[in-house]
């Protein structure tokens, strides 16, 4: 008795097992189908009502002066709804929108392609073609009924409103697979910054989108708005920027580095916003727009001089001579020599089989003229007496660790923080690096280092960032180009004082120096009549033929601009870095150039560089 018992309750525990096993699968499918699976909403709401983006109108951007350098135009684009397509001629619609049917079947496909649009859906409407003009959408419009599942939506398309300043506006395109997975916010044919600060800001500049709820009847005929708009939303415009940089001082940069690989960069030291920020080659941003952006990007891309290439930010470069002032402050303030002391320069650096070549000046040398002359022998014994220094350092290697700490303070080695995108680091070495390369090494073994050679490298923007420091006597706010955002808060990073290691006093000396440089020394070609100007050359060896630098500011107390210059291959410093330096600066200050200034402008524009290009 007690085991039938048993067998029964046994059979009942498994029957409630299954049945309570089946509702489960039940309630979980349902959950499935009405939660997670979006298809089965969509499916049944597309059967009622249509949603219908309204794309926001993105922000403007102007310069420091207020000009207005990128706007928007209304544009229109074709989305498709795939559920929707039923007998469509497409023989016909291919003719109403200008293109082939090998083109029509490869659109669809790449929009039904979940790698390419990991968004896709048939009941989402979808992209099929962008960009088309006012005429183009009366055109195509009055052919659209027969189209089914094919309407418009009326976007913006950014208009630039000149050639200058590609590098720094930048671009906006259609966004890729790695966007679409980043932030839901898009979906595929919408547009994104690209470069420039159209990438850096793009979240102030792309504002919020709208949404219009439109409902169907049994036939997926529109009828008309759901309750009235009741749940619509309207867009919210991307908000406007205002820029630092001054848009004909960046014109004229770009204008002196024609035919040439290099940059200008020049900011305000005060503030450290930037006032132009140029490399070259650039491009034209106003064919990064429409159709005609993909094939005119293929064409930069095969570029060899590398034109959207932002050799401000990205490039890295020997300071060359440009890197002496550090050497000299870093010496001061370490007390490894006194503004008075004096080092002998026979023709360069020679010291137990080394040589180190010199041009030839006065010797021996203290502080101020050798900034003014860019005495290599100088700053080699410098950095020489540094790292041999035991009754200072513990150690050779604790000599290095300082010394490269004042670098990083001073702004080298690692990234700034402008707010543009790709900002390359530098490099400045330390002990760990030589004892990874060099394995046994010594102050003369990396004596290259002292003059901003060897292992050290900086970006034009690091390099014009020293001016600017040196110009404010030791200290600099982070190089910015975004002024103002209207209606948005601006990086408080941007506000922040950076001081060196550096204590104040010592940059009088090398103040002093720079000023000696132009009334008398290697920089001589950048004398402004009644502006004390002060400047620092560099010619940084090359494999090739060496690059031309210069870093100056001006006026010598109360400096309203910093700027530097590097050309490729451009030779001595006193070659192209020195006399574009000084026209930059001419123009900021003045308002504008002299006759003569413009003259000399326009050489420089046609004179050209002839590279080897791999």
């Amino acid at each position: 008795m007690d085991r039938k018992t048993d067998s029964r309750t046994g059979r009942m525990y498994v029957v409630c097992a299954i049945a309570i096993a089946v509702v489960l699968i039940y309630a979980l499918r349902l959950f499935f189908l009405q939660i997670v699976d979006t298809d089965y909403k969509l499916t049944a709401d597309s059967n009622a009502f249509r949603r219908d983006i309204i794309y926001p109108s993105r922000g403007l951007i102007s310069d420091r002066n207020d000009s207005l350098l990128v706007y928007n135009e209304p544009s229109y684009t074709i989305m498709v709804q795939m559920m929707e397509q039923h007998g469509v001629d497409t023989l016909a619609f291919c003719r109403a929108v200008g293109i082939s049917r090998a083109d029509y079947i490869a659109r669809m496909e790449e929009i039904k392609d979940t790698e390419k649009n990991p968004h896709y859906s048939r009941y989402r409407p979808q992209v099929f073609m962008s960009g088309l003009s006012q005429e183009e959408y009366a055109r195509i419009r009055e052919k659209s009924f027969q189209f089914k599942g094919f309407y418009f939506e009326q976007r913006s398309t950014r208009v630039y409103g000149g050639s200058v300043g590609a590098h720094v506006l930048g671009d906006v395109g259609e966004v890729s697979v790695n966007d679409l997975g980043r932030d839901f916010y898009y979906q595929s044919g919408d547009i994104i910054g690209k470069l420039g600060v159209e990438r850096s800001y793009e979240k102030e500049l792309r504002g919020e989108k709208g949404v219009r709820i439109m409902m169907r009847d049994v036939r997926g005929r529109t009828l008309g708005p759901y309750k009235d708009g009741l749940y619509d939303t309207n867009p919210v415009a991307g908000k406007d920027i205002k820029l630092t940089i001054d848009i004909e001082l960046q014109a004229l940069a770009e204008r002196l580095l024609e035919g040439k690989l290099g940059a200008i960069v020049a900011i305000e030291p005060e503030t450290g916003e930037i006032l132009c920020l140029a490399s070259s080659p650039t491009f034209d941003p106003r064919r990064m727009t429409g159709s005609e952006r993909a094939k005119y990007t293929a064409t930069l891309q095969k570029d060899l001089r590398r034109p959207m290439f932002n050799r401000a930010v990205m490039g890295t470069y020997p300071p060359g001579s440009t890197f002496k002032p550090t050497q000299g402050l870093i010496g001061l303030q370490e007390q490894i020599i006194s503004p008075s002391t004096s080092f002998p320069c026979a023709g360069g650096f020679h010291f137990k089989g080394l040589h180190l070549k010199c041009h030839g000046h006065a010797s021996p040398l203290s502080i101020v003229p050798a900034i003014a002359t860019s005495c290599n022998a100088f700053f080699c014994w410098n950095l020489y007496r540094m790292f041999g220094n035991r009754s200072r350092y513990a150690s050779q290697r604790e000599a290095m660790t300082r010394w490269k700490d004042h670098l990083v303070a001073m702004g080298y080695g690692y990234r700034l923080g402008i707010d543009l995108p790709g900002e390359a680091r530098g490099m400045i070495p330390n002990a760990d690096y030589y004892d990874k390369y060099l394995h046994k090494w010594g102050p003369l073994s990396v004596i290259s280092i002292s003059i901003g050679q060897g292992e050290v490298t900086a970006t034009p923007l690091q390099i014009c960032n020293l001016a600017a420091t040196i110009a404010n006597r030791g200290w600099f706010k982070t190089p910015h180009i975004v002024h103002e955002i209207k209606g948005g808060t601006l990086n408080p990073k941007f506000s922040v004082q950076h001081r060196t290691l550096v204590d104040p006093m010592y940059y009088r000396y090398i103040v002093a120096g720079m000023r000696a440089a132009v009334t008398g020394g290697t920089c001589r070609a950048a004398n402004l009549p009644g502006l004390a100007v002060c400047g620092k050359t560099g010619t940084a060896q090359n494999r090739g033929v060496d690059h031309s630098a210069f870093m100056g500011f001006a006026p010598m107390d109360k400096p309203k601009i910093a700027v530097a210059v590097y050309v490729e291959n451009g030779g001595f410093g006193a070659e192209y870095g020195v006399p574009i330096g000084k026209l930059i600066m001419e123009r900021y200050l003045y308002g504008k150039l002299s006759e003569e200034a413009e003259h000399q402008a326009t050489v420089m524009q046609h004179r050209h560089i002839t590279y080897q290009l791999k």
